[in-house]
Order: C-alpha cells, then sequence, then structure tokens
C-alpha cells in the first residue's frame, strides 16, 4: 500500500547465509540509526486451516465436537460476534449514481470478425489477475508456518486454478523492503513485527521472519499450481540481505518468478528513507549494485531473468527512468519491467487526524470508478512502455494495485461496483499488454481486499470474508482460460459508450468469447441493455461463424453499491464472515439461442456483466462442477487447522531441482524415508465426529 511506506527498522549487521540449506548462526540485531522504535515485537498470529498433502497423517488438537456450543468468556466473544469496527467489515454503503442522461441505447448491432483483427493485444493467460500480499498479514492469509496453511486461501486459489491453469501471487509491499530473515526465532515463530504507529503513514514496522516463510509458499504450491514473486529489502543497501533470494531459490524452485527490486522506490526519499535528492539514476544505480551482489553470492544460482523494477508509484514517470538507460544496462537480470499505482488515495482520512484536509468523500469519488474510462486513464499512462516492454521482450508487470491506496474507500473499494471496475480495469490493461497485474492484500484495516481472515478470537464461529474484486479475477481466469493463447481488444461497443463497454477474446484463431458491461444502476431493469452480434457474414466478406447458440455466464448484484448478494453464474461467496473459499449455490450457464438471420442478441442486466462463450476451444470451459477444494472443521482452540509431519513434508517442497529441508523452524536434515510418496492428484479431508479421512495416492 503506497501510503504505508516503508520507515527506518532493524537492519542486520550481515546477510543471512545457507550452509547446505541450514541457515549459519542467527545474526544480531542492531537498530537502524534512525529507528524510532525500541525492540518491541508484536505478534500477528492467527490462523484457519490445514495443509492436506496426499502422503501426510493428520494430528487433531482439541478437536471440538460437532453440535457443541463453544464456551468463551464474557470479555472478548459477545463483543466479537456483532461488527468490531474494522475496515474490511465496514457496513457502509453508498449510493449509487443516477442513471446517465441520456440513458445508454439499450438495443445496438456489433459486427464482429471470424479471424483476428489489427490492434489484438500479445497472448494472455489466465492467471492475468492475481494477488499481491503485504508481507506482515501472510501469517494471517497464508498460514501459521509451512505444517498449517489456511484452508480457504487454498480454495480461493483452486478455483482460480482450475479457470486459468495457474496464479500468481506477491508477498511484498512496504514492509518487504524492512524485512529480516533468520534461520529461526523465537518460540517457532515463522514472523514477528515491530511495532506501527499508526498515525504516520511513512512509518513501516521492521518485519522479522524464517524461512519457514518459505516453505510454507512452498507447500501451497505443492496443493495448487501457485508462483510467486519475493522482494530483495533495501531499506540498507550498504548492508544488502540477501538471505530470501538464497533460500527463496532454494526452496521454491521455479516457483519463484522474480525478485522486485524496490518497493516503490519513487516515494523514498518524501518518505525520508533516501536523501531528497534520490533520482531515477540513483534508484538505477542501487538495481545495479543488487544484481551484482546476487551475482557474487554463491548461494545463488539463476540472476538472469529473475528480477523486476522500477515498480514505480506513479510520483516519477516511467520515462524518467526509461532515460537512465535502466533497461539495456539491467536487461540481462529483468525476469519483467513493473508498475504499483493506485488511481486514488484515502491517506489524509486514516491518518491526517480531526483536523485533517484533502479528505476525500467516498459519495463523490464513488462514480469516477463506474465507468470504461476509469481503467483507460490507467492503463493511458504505461502505453509507451507497455510497447517498449515489447520492443525488449520483456513481461510488463503491476505487480500491486487496487481502488486507492492507505486502504482504499469504504462503501467503494467494497462494493459491487469495485467488482466491475476491476474486471474492467484488469481486461484494459490486458489490452494494453500488460502481462500480469495483482490485486492488493492487506489486513483487516483495508477496505480493499480480495479476501480477508476473521480476527483471532471469532474464527471458531466466524469464517472469510471475500470481497467484490476476488469475483473480478475469477471473471477473468475464465476470460482468458488455460491456452496461454488469448488475445483480447476493446470493441468501443456502443458507440464507445462509456457505461456499456465491451471486449472480444480470440483463443489463438479463434473468437472465443464477449466480455460485455453494463455500470448503470437501475432497479426498474429498463437500463438493461440487449446486445446483438453477428460473426462474419454480410458484407464481411468472411463465411458466416455465427453459431446456432453460446453460453452465457453473469456476474450480478442489485446495485453497484451492495457489498452483499453477489453471484457469479449463479454461485456466491456469501456475506462477511460466510465463505471458506469455496462457491456456493448450484452453477448457472444460460444457453442463448441464436436468430435465423444468423445474429444472437445477449441481455446485460443492470448494473451486470456477461461472459459470452462463442465456440469450444482447447482450455476452454462454461462449466466447473469438479473444482478440487479442501475442507476441515479441526479446532486449535481458536484456530482451525490440520498438521502434517514435516518430515513427510519436505519432499513436496517446489520443485526442478531444489534442495529442501524438513518444513519447521529449526535446523534438521531431510528424511531419507518419504523419496517414494509424489505430490497428490487427489486430497479430500474431513473431520467428522473425531474421524479424519485422507485420500492419497503414492507411488513405490
Amino acid at each position: 500500500m503506497r501510503c504505508f511506506s516503508a520507515s527506518p527498522g532493524y537492519v542486520a549487521n550481515h546477510s543471512v547465509p545457507l550452509s547446505g540449506f541450514s541457515l549459519r548462526a542467527r545474526p544480531r540485531l542492531v537498530p537502524h540509526p534512525t529507528s524510532p522504535w525500541p525492540m518491541r515485537p508484536s505478534y500477528l498470529y492467527y490462523v484457519l486451516p490445514f495443509l492436506p498433502v496426499v502422503w501426510s497423517s493428520i494430528t487433531v488438537y482439541h478437536q471440538q465436537p460437532f453440535g457443541a456450543t463453544t464456551t468463551t468468556s464474557a470479555s472478548g466473544s459477545a463483543a466479537a460476534a456483532s461488527y468490531t469496527g474494522a475496515a474490511a467489515y465496514d457496513p457502509t454503503i453508498l449510493n449509487a449514481p443516477p442513471i446517465p442522461n441520456p440513458r445508454p441505447p439499450t438495443t445496438f448491432f456489433q459486427q464482429l470478425s471470424s479471424s483476428p483483427v489489427p490492434g489484438l493485444s500479445i497472448p494472455q493467460s489466465g492467471y492475468f489477475l492475481g494477488f499481491s500480499v503485504e508481507f506482515s498479514v501472510i501469517n494471517q492469509v497464508l498460514g501459521t508456518n509451512s505444517t498449517r496453511l489456511q484452508v480457504p486461501f487454498l480454495n480461493l486459489m483452486a478455483n482460480l486454478q482450475a479457470r486459468g491453469g495457474s496464479v500468481r501471487v506477491r508477498v511484498g509491499g512496504n514492509t518487504q523492503d524492512y524485512a529480516t530473515m533468520f534461520d529461526s526465532l523465537p518460540n517457532g515463530k515463522m514472523m514477528e513485527k515491530e511495532g506501527q504507529d499508526t498515525a504516520n503513514p511513512t512509518k513501516t514496522p521492521g518485519l522479522l521472519f524464517s524461512q519457514d516463510v518459505l516453505h510454507m509458499m512452498a507447500n501451497i504450491s505443492a496443493l495448487v499450481n501457485v508462483e510467486w514473486y519475493l522482494g530483495i529489502p533495501m531499506n540498507d543497501t550498504a548492508h544488502l540481505r540477501l538471505g530470501i533470494a538464497e533460500a527463496g531459490e532454494a526452496i521454491l524452485g521455479n516457483r519463484l518468478i522474480g525478485l522486485q527490486i524496490g518497493n516503490e522506490p519513487d516515494q523514498y526519499a518524501s518518505h525520508q528513507h533516501r536523501p531528497t535528492t534520490y533520482s531515477p539514476t540513483d534508484y538505477s544505480n542501487e538495481f545495479g549494485s543488487v544484481d551484482a551482489a546476487l551475482r557474487a553470492d554463491s548461494k545463488v544460482s539463476v540472476v538472469d531473468h529473475k528480477l523486476l523494477g522500477p515498480s514505480l508509484s506513479g510520483v516519477w514517470k516511467p520515462q524518467d527512468v526509461w532515460d537512465t538507460n535502466f533497461i539495456p544496462d539491467h536487461k540481462q537480470s529483468l525476469a519483467a519491467i513493473s508498475m504499483s499505482i493506485y488511481p486514488a488515495n484515502n491517506c489524509a482520512k486514516v491518518f491526517g487526524g480531526a483536523n485533517a484536509t484533502n479528505v476525500i468523500d467516498p459519495q463523490q469519488i464513488f462514480p469516477s470508478y463506474l465507468d470504461h474510462t476509469a481503467g483507460q486513464k490507467i492503463a493511458a499512462n504505461y502505453l509507451e512502455s507497455a510497447a517498449l516492454a515489447q520492443a525488449n521482450n520483456l513481461p510488463f508487470v503491476m505487480v500491486e494495485t487496487n481502488t486507492a491506496s492507505c486502504g482504499g474507500f469504504p462503501g467503494v473499494s467494497n462494493s459491487f461496483g469495485s467488482a466491475l471496475w476491476a474486471l474492467d480495469y484488469g481486461l484494459q490493461l490486458a489490452y494494453s499488454n500488460f502481462t500480469n497485474a495483482l490485486l492488493h492484500v492487506g489486513g483487516q484495516g483495508v477496505y480493499y481486499n480480495p479476501f480477508t481472515p476473521p480476527p483471532t478470537n471469532q474464527s471458531t464461529f466466524h469464517q472469510w470474508t471475500i470481497g467484490p474484486v476476488y469475483y473480478s479475477v475469477l471473471a477473468v481466469a475464465e476470460a482468458f482460460g488455460t491456452s496461454n493463447k488469448s488475445r483480447i481488444i476493446d470493441l468501443q461497443l456502443n458507440q464507445n459508450n462509456i457505461y456499456t463497454p465491451g471486449y472480444a477474446i480470440y483463443d489463438g484463431d479463434v473468437l472465443a468469447r464477449l466480455a460485455l458491461f453494463n455500470y448503470v444502476t437501475d432497479p426498474t431493469g429498463a437500463s438493461a441493455y440487449t446486445a446483438s452480434f453477428a460473426i462474419g457474414g454480410g458484407d464481411t466478406g468472411q463465411p458466416n461463424g455465427t453459431p446456432a447458440q453460446v453460453k452465457v455466464k453473469y456476474l450480478v448484484a442489485p446495485s453497484v453499491s451492495t457489498k452483499d448478494n453477489i453471484t457469479w453464474a449463479g454461485q456466491t461467496f456469501g456475506a462477511a464472515f460466510a465463505s471458506d473459499g469455496r462457491l456456493t449455490g448450484t452453477e448457472e450457464v444460460k444457453t442463448v439461442t441464436c436468430k435465423s438471420d444468423n445474429t444472437c442478441d445477449v441481455q446485460v442486466p443492470a448494473p451486470g456483466f456477461a461472459l459470452v462463450f462463442l465456440a469450444d476451444v482447447s482450455g476452454d470451459a462454461e462449466a466447473y462442477p469438479s473444482v478440487e477444494t479442501f475442507s476441515t472443521t479441526v479446532l486449535t482452540k481458536t484456530i482451525n487447522t490440520a498438521s502434517i509431519d514435516p518430515s513427510l513434508l519436505a519432499t513436496s517442497n517446489g520443485q526442478a531441482g531444489a534442495n529442501f529441508m524438513p518444513a519447521k523452524t529449526s535446523k534438521g536434515k531431510t528424511s531419507n524415508g518419504v523419496a517414494r510418496f509424489v505430490p497428490h492428484l487427489t486430497v479430500v479431508l474431513s473431520v467428522a465426529l473425531g474421524l479424519v479421512s485422507v485420500v492419497w495416492r503414492t507411488m513405490v
């Protein structure tokens, strides 16, 4: 999050090396000379679920019988059962904007070409939209440690894997620049965080973590197809801490797809993390220093095409960095060029105090998210950079984005309108030749989360809250599918009406899908529109390509302002505290019969989104009846979990020749007794009346 920028924390007096994949003695932590904090760690520790690995045994801790009531103290539970005031659960509902005047046309025709047309994007993949998880909250979102993973997170990733083939997740943000890795932490902790000055957005707490964080990520990837971006800490470039690169490569293997060098470096000077004279040239030089240090590190074997930068937030223009010769100087090491942007910020409200000025009224800014120009305006700032990336054969990644920095806006960032915004914005970035865009995930103090676990003291009776923008990621995954050949074009639909945009998606050379939006809220139904289209035929010079019928999936809600009653193809994650990460309800895929004149009519409600499937192509599917998911009702006092023998778990970590150690926080050697086990094909975990069953496959 842009406003929660890093502040001086703690740095190690030497880097944290690996030795035969067992770390040397823990380095001494010393306060940064300008650090305002004493060494006072606080623990952000709660988790919900389990790690189901096919060959593992499950240990049940303090299981609560089905039907039993939970006995809790009066001090915590009564108040916790109702709204706590955290931003993630804020009940604010804004007014939907009025129907535009004039109302957008409600019937129109679009001629489509059966063959690819000029202006298509580069080939896109189903992982296009992913997630950026703030480092300091991974013990809430991903898991407590490498053997206790959050089941809802696994389910949410499994949903996307089924539709898009894989998911890309960045662990980073402001806290990555102040993160220090150790071989272990006291009491087997995976992570500790220094205290935060909540009145100052420039002061980010120092973060201490063990390499069990990386084992946790690897174990997630053994269950669902998640690939990871990490970041090199940059708060002390005179004493670089490369442990995360060393251990990340060893533990994650080819699941580690990039290392970010600098998080929003164009804000370092304004946040007093660099001299006021700090410039794009200085950043490029620091990038080069990190590059050289990694190449000189015997514990890092791959630097070529592994680094990301410059990850600008909008203070510097991209061209300011390109003018330093950044790409030619670092091309050999670049995995991608990267940016980070939020279209607005709520920092004055969050940090300005009672007398804050320039506070943005959510009701006033809400309409700016509810038309097609919202995404176009952001993408327009990067068109030249996207062309530069293509000219240099480099991917272009938006490593962090969401509705607004400093946590977003109540009633905006957690509304159905934000789902339409993120979906349109994501497709616009894809059309503009970005290759990946990551929606940021913070703690419970933000409004824009795609998903949020419950507070620790509510985890026995509350589940996760799935934000509207997660539905956007689902829809984009289905729009692009698993072929890795999808190319998209903005149709400038309905005479380029900003409230009813649409896209065509070609899978290879086949027109495969349409993506149709309606931003208007109209409970009377009068603003629903009918888009009529034909594929080829007529005066196009192409044979008729209109199918006999098409399939349609809808993303709908009663209003752009609602938080609940959001459905994707008739399925939902429910309201706040209601989800284990699995869609509920019966999936509804509408069949539309095309007309005898070789045209098809598809209706789009107001508000709503329609994904129209035009052809059967490889890697395409309209329905997902058998998504592999994970479930458990195991309780560890206040936490839903499952535990796995770490020596068995070790063989699941990463891929492609990496060297692994058992999934635990203390030193040890890999057991030789588990070589015959292979990653799972099918996992079913259930807990019922004290019985645990696991389905697994082994190879001798």
